[in-house]
């Protein structure tokens, strides 16, 4: 059984998943617009921007694993520092070369306390206030998300990269040391041996996948929002500057449903099936308008819509997954959900972009919004309500 907890407690896991959002996102936008100065090719930028992901993808699930096995403070506490390290080591990289292992590295490192993270909020939570803290995780993370380009691309004009990588370095110190002083240390729960058999089933069952699937969209089309809403801006003639307010509007709106929604869900006044599958169609209707979008305030809308969306599918997805898995292996679930939440961020914007280029930007998207549709009749139909007991998924 989870301890109780206080929201003290929990608050510095916040910041560690603002930390690894953040982490991935903000040297994006700076890559694109220093490109020439670092002399590399489209691939090479393509590289360098892959690499962290691509770490995550590998990593997760085994750290995930470690962290049921050693217990999930140490493995965070480990992994933001490590983060810190090849923060720090950035400062000093000017070389495409550089830049990748530096990337590398953060990616291992996040690939560490993101999973252990989340597994701690679920272990720390109980199952009475699950939804709350996960609402509040998901908010932080969002931000992490859609601010980090913004901040990144700020620091970068300031100082350069060494001015976003001594930022991240110092974020990610003042995370560690909030997690060892504040985190409670969790018993590490009785091991428990599974068959290769076991695994398939537990991997496979509906109460993984489903809430593992609208996470992945949730991801996709927060990654596609924050890649294509400023193109559809620029090529309705709006300039830099509102095309970042309609990123922040979707950050805002995201941010501020998920704490709302995750005491919702606690109280039983939201269903995870029926709650799940609002999301991914609001955020379908959201990405539908962004393509068929004839001017600013509409655009608005679709912003706030792909938001609202993220924002009650995600503490839903996450407050599903905690509530159906037993302890001892919380952090192989969710490691393995944040696997799925990974290949969601890359597939999006992958597929949005592969549609556009035989039939354009607005068939790209509505492509993606009727994969979200799918999951979201999936999610209504396949998934079992939170009053069944724990079964053994993910």
């Amino acid at each position: 059984m989870a301890q109780r907890t206080s929201s003290g407690s929990v608050a510095p896991l916040y910041a560690a998943g603002f930390t690894t959002a953040f982490g991935a996102h903000s040297i994006a936008a700076g890559l694109g617009a220093e490109q020439s100065a670092l002399g590399g090719s489209l691939l090479t930028l393509g590289l360098l921007l892959a690499v962290y992901d691509v770490a995550e993808v590998i990593l997760k699930p085994i750290f995930g694993t470690l962290s049921d096995r050693i217990g999930a403070k140490p493995v965070i506490i480990g992994g933001l520092l490590a983060f810190c390290l090849f923060s720090a080591a950035g400062i000093f990289m000017a070389t495409p070369l550089g830049l990748g292992l530096v990337r590398l590295g953060q990616g291992a490192a996040a690939s560490a306390f993101s999973p252990a993270s989340s597994a701690a909020v679920a272990r720390l939570a109980g199952s009475k206030n699950t939804g709350k803290f996960f609402g509040r995780y998901g908010s932080w993370k969002t931000l992490g998300y859609v601010l980090g380009p913004l901040l990144g691309a700020a620091l970068i004009w300031a100082g350069g990269f060494a001015a976003l990588f001594a930022t991240m370095s110092i974020v990610s110190a003042a995370a560690a040391l909030w997690v060892a002083r504040a985190m409670p240390r969790l018993p590490i729960m009785p091991k428990q041996r599974y068959t290769l058999k076991d695994l398939a089933a537990q991997s496979t069952h509906p109460s993984f996948l489903v809430p593992t699937l609208a996470l992945a969209c949730a991801t996709g089309a927060l990654g596609t929002a924050i890649g294509f809403i400023p193109l559809v801006a620029t090529d309705m003639q709006l300039d830099s500057s509102q095309a970042m307010i309609l990123v922040s509007v979707l950050a805002l709106a995201s941010a501020l449903i998920q704490p709302r929604v995750g005491k919702l869900r606690d109280q039983g006044k939201i269903s995870t099936r029926r709650g799940m599958s609002v999301g991914l169609l609001a955020s379908a209707c959201g990405l539908f308008v962004v393509a068929l979008s004839p001017g600013l305030l509409v655009l608005v809308l679709g912003a706030i819509l792909i938001g609202v969306g993220i924002g009650i599918t995600t503490p839903l997805g996450f407050s599903h997954l905690a509530s159906t898995t037993p302890q001892e292996r919380m952090g192989r679930t969710m490691g393995s959900a944040e696997l799925g939440r990974e290949a969601g961020d890359a597939g999006g914007p992958l597929l949005v972009g592969a549609v556009a280029t035989a039939f354009g930007v607005g068939m790209g998207l509505s492509v993606l919004a009727v994969v979200l549709v799918v999951a979201a009749l999936i999610s209504l139909i396949w998934l079992k309500t939170l009053s069944s007991q724990p079964v053994e998924n993910g």
